[in-house]
């Protein structure tokens, strides 16, 4: 660590901790500059937007300075310019990581690569809309990881409203997975879009053999004809029998956990239309330029960046929760376990020495009303720090009696008053000690503008964090150790620990 970083983190340290109470008390004016609208009126016919509320975290402007200051003492300024020149920012692969230029923001070349590609995919789509490759009904959408993350998270957000293909996404190995999606397809109207970054991911690819070999057990004559393949090495993808009109490539700067704004988006287009997709890109476009033009606390996801430090290394909080008040967004934070963890989720800096303290907190959540019942007995009254992301929508996702949702919103909020303000009692066993804070973002409506911005602000708010902590946040190395243990398994002859022979023996593998 720099002295210039190590002083910046020693002045946060010997910040004073004051309650939320005496904070609001303090300054009347805490809501005006921790809560911001960011608007996202991109169609005039169709304004939206969001808050992003960050007054109940400890925040304050003494620690704002601060870390602002860790900030340029990690040279944040300088890879920010870097992510966006399409330079190296992932110095063990030495690569770039591009995701923005997909969306029309990055170095010049990218984006016109980008355009190229996605014109490509549009034309796929489009042939399959307007009924040029048959009927298509169904479309069983098979990757892992980010591969499908992404893609089962805007479907599932975006498609009750605007499905036109009936998308299903299949990550698992389990074979009950896929033979779910066979359940609700129509063999002789369903395409299959294998996503594989390099074409040769086991799982992914022994899904789509059994895909296929369910096509032609069902008397499909020409299987292989029905696949669409998303990958980075399309010449794996023609060598496994894939015709070349029906691969969508994408760069191999963009990371699995970062594609779906790539072709790996394709099912997302196919479930929704053409201009809904472009629509969650130019939402997503909007918050890159955001993050990309503006500094300080004004910047968004480098101010949610600060809280999200401020509580891992200077309070503790081992994990983090989402919740998300709206069922659409229920694999919202399944999406964010996988960007947040796998990224910050690093033990050394990116020059390869140990960090000098905790890097990711462990991301988890759920849906609003459902947790309430199940663990937030634990955020009140247990005896861990956990802050709390709320998400929730000003709009109803539903046709229903607007009471359902007046209900939903009275609840979210609720929820993050009570933990702030706590509540004192005689009996300890019915005493709730507050102070625990919590962030909202209150969308007008869940459109695909909005889901591509969420998305991206929790993307920059990853790599603000990343910087400040001086990680690399676009390798996954972690990932890797399993496979190979895994692929060394199924190759034999060579001996594990006792207790992995020992399961080895009572599963019938050794």
């Amino acid at each position: 660590m720099t002295d210039a970083r190590a002083t910046a983190w020693q002045q946060l340290a010997d910040q004073p901790r004051l309650p939320l109470a005496e904070l609001f008390a303090a300054d009347p004016a805490r809501v005006d500059w921790l809560a911001t609208r960011f608007d996202l009126t991109l169609d005039a016919e169709r304004p939206s937007g969001m808050l992003l509320d960050w007054s109940k975290t400890h925040l304050t402007r003494e620690l704002v300075a601060g870390f602002e200051a860790l900030a340029d003492a990690s040279n944040f300024t300088e890879m920010r310019r870097r992510l966006f020149a399409g330079e190296v920012v992932n110095p063990t692969e030495n690569r770039a990581a591009e995701h923005s230029a997909l969306r029309g923001v990055g170095k010049d070349s990218s984006v016109e690569e980008a355009e190229a590609l996605r014109q490509r995919m549009r034309l796929l789509v489009e042939a399959i809309h307007d009924g040029s490759l048959g009927e298509v009904r169904h479309l069983i959408h098979i990757g892992i990881g980010g591969s499908a993350l992404g893609p089962a998270l805007a479907v599932d957000a975006l498609a009750r409203d605007l499905e036109l293909v009936d998308v299903h996404v299949v990550a698992n190995i389990d074979g009950v997975a896929l033979e779910d999606a066979f359940a609700a397809c129509d063999p002789e109207t369903t395409m299959i879009a294998v996503a594989s970054k390099t074409f040769t991911t086991i799982e992914t690819m022994t899904n789509a053999a059994s895909a296929l070999k369910w096509l032609a057990d069902n008397g499909v004559d020409d299987p292989s004809g029905r696949v669409v393949a998303l990958t980075a090495y399309p010449e794996k993808a023609v060598e496994w029998g894939v015709d070349e009109t029906r691969i969508l490539p994408f760069a191999e700067s963009v990371g699995g956990r970062y594609s779906l704004w790539s072709s790996i988006g394709f099912p997302i287009a196919v479930a929704i239309g053409w201009e809904e997709f472009e629509a969650m890109l130019a939402g997503a476009a909007a918050v890159d330029r955001h993050f990309r033009d503006t500094d300080g606390i004004a910047n968004l996801p480098l101010r949610a960046a600060f809280a999200d430090l401020y509580y891992t290394r200077l309070r503790g909080a081992e994990t983090r929760a989402v919740f998300a008040y709206d069922q659409r967004l229920a694999l919202f934070p399944s999406y964010l376990q996988q960007l947040e963890m796998e990224s910050n989720g690093k033990s050394v800096t990116a020059e390869g020495r140990p960090v000098e303290g905790p890097t990711a907190p462990i991301t988890w959540g759920g849906v609003g009303t459902d947790a309430q019942h199940a663990v937030f007995q634990l955020l009140h009254q247990g005896t861990h720090l956990v802050p709390i992301d709320f998400i929730a929508s000003i709009a109803p996702g539903d046709m229903q009696d607007l009471a359902h949702h007046r209900i939903l919103l009275m609840n979210c909020f609720a929820q993050g008053a009570a933990l702030m303000t706590g509540k004192q009692s005689d009996d300890p066993a019915r005493a709730y000690p507050g102070d625990r804070p919590s962030a909202t973002i209150l969308v007008d409506d869940l459109d695909p503008e909005t889901l591509g911005a969420l998305i991206a602000f929790h993307e920059h708010r990853t790599f603000a964090a990343a910087v400040m902590m001086g990680i690399n946040p676009f390798d996954q190395f972690g990932v890797e150790l399993g496979k190979e243990i895994a692929n060394r398994i199924d190759a034999g002859g060579e001996s594990f620990d006792p207790s992995t022979e020992a399961l080895l023996k009572a599963a019938g593998l050794d």
